[in-house]
C-alpha cells in the first residue's frame, strides 16, 4: 500500500518537486503566451470595480497581516468572479481535495485545494491562497503537485498563486513531458495599475 503523504510536508523546495514530478521548468516566452499581450480589453465598469477592490485590500491591510480566508475573500474570489469563473461554462469547487501518486507508486501525495475551477471537467484554474506574510513563491512546489494531479492530461492546466499583496500565475502541460511556466510576480496591494492586468490575464486563461 502506498504512503500517504501530506503536499504540504511532501517537497521541502523547488527543486525537490522536479525530481519527484518529473517537471521542467520552460522559461521560453512562447511556452506561457497566455499572461502576455494581446489581453482582452477592460470596461470602465471592469476598471471602477478593480480600483474599489484595491482599495478595500489597502484598507484591511492597514490593520495587519491577513490571514488566508481574508485573502480569499478580498482577492482571490472577486477576482474570479469578474473574470467570470463562477458562471457557465465554468464551475467552482472549493477546498477540494487531491491524490497523486508518484515515483514507482509507493507515495501518494493528498492535498486540498483553496478553489478550483472546472470547465467540461478540464481544470482551468487552481488557487492556492496564503496568508501576506508567506511569500506567493513559497507555494509555487504545492501548487506544481496539485496541478499536476489533474485527470485531464489532454489539455494544460493553469494557477494562480496569491498571499494577497503578490499574484503569480503558472502553467503545466500534460505529460510526457511535463513542463511549467511562471509568469512574472504582480504586486496588488502596492500598485493599483496591476489589477487590471491580472483579471486580464484570467479572462485570457478562461477563454484559451
Amino acid at each position: 500500500m502506498a504512503n500517504l503523504i501530506a503536499v504540504t510536508e511532501a517537497f521541502k523546495n523547488l527543486a525537490e518537486a522536479e525530481s519527484h514530478l518529473n517537471l521542467r521548468h520552460n522559461t521560453d516566452p512562447a511556452f506561457f503566451p497566455e499572461w502576455r499581450d494581446p489581453l482582452p480589453d477592460l470596461s470602465a465598469a471592469d476598471r471602477d470595480r478593480l480600483t474599489l477592490l484595491h482599495h478595500r485590500l489597502q484598507y484591511h491591510h492597514a490593520q495587519g497581516d491577513l490571514l488566508e480566508g481574508a485573502v480569499m475573500l478580498l482577492v482571490a474570489s472577486p477576482l474570479l468572479e469578474l473574470a467570470g469563473f463562477y458562471d457557465p461554462p465554468f464551475r467552482l469547487q472549493a477546498e477540494t481535495s487531491v491524490e497523486l501518486s508518484i515515483s514507482d507508486g509507493e507515495e501518494t501525495l493528498r492535498g486540498r485545494i483553496d478553489a478550483l475551477v472546472l470547465r467540461q471537467d478540464l481544470w482551468v484554474l487552481v488557487i492556492e491562497a496564503k496568508k501576506t506574510t508567506i511569500s506567493t513563491r513559497s507555494a509555487l512546489p504545492q501548487a506544481l503537485a496539485y496541478l499536476a494531479a489533474n485527470p485531464h492530461l489532454d489539455r494544460p492546466s493553469f494557477g494562480l498563486l496569491t498571499n494577497g499583496d503578490d499574484v503569480l500565475f503558472l502553467k503545466l502541460t500534460p505529460p510526457p513531458d511535463r513542463q511549467y511556466s511562471l509568469s512574472r510576480a504582480f504586486s496588488l496591494y502596492t500598485v493599483a495599475e496591476e489589477w487590471p492586468t491580472v483579471l486580464q490575464i484570467l479572462r485570457a486563461i478562461g477563454q484559451n
